[in-house]
């Protein structure tokens, strides 16, 4: 598999360090498409703070990946749930760090999660 990356830099706004306009994904064998995933620990409780849930929804997305054979160098896309528009700077640098410093398709939108209590939600696209 390869991944080619596209951000063309004419014609369209510039892309920043962590974010790029596309991601070609050349002679994939599969696909592994995850479920929203907050910041909850094994017994379903919501980290505390924000940098809690962000630790947890990395760990979780470790743990699921790794169930399919994969790492985070498989993710292709994120997508980010934020609650609140504050939370951005904090999610893109949990998800910067996670990534370690590779860039993906990322969208973030902000929204009210199912429980108030979910401050971050992330939904993933990985290939292998």
């Amino acid at each position: 598999m390869k991944m080619i990356q596209h951000s063309p830099e004419a014609g369209i706004y510039p892309a920043t360090p962590d974010y790029l306009h596309a991601l070609e994904v050349r002679n994939p064998s599969r696909f592994l498409y995850v479920s929203g995933t907050m910041g909850l620990d094994e017994r379903g409780i919501a980290g505390k703070t924000l940098a809690d849930q962000l630790e947890l929804i990395w760990s979780n997305l470790r743990t699921i990946l790794a169930s399919a054979d994969m790492s985070v160098d498989n993710i292709v896309r994120v997508t980010s749930y934020l609650r609140d528009p504050s939370y951005a700077e904090a999610n893109q640098n949990a998800r910067v760090a996670a990534l370690k410093g590779r860039v993906v398709p990322t969208t973030a939108i902000v929204v009210q999660t199912l429980v108030a209590d979910w401050l971050v939600e992330l939904e993933i696209v990985a290939a292998a």
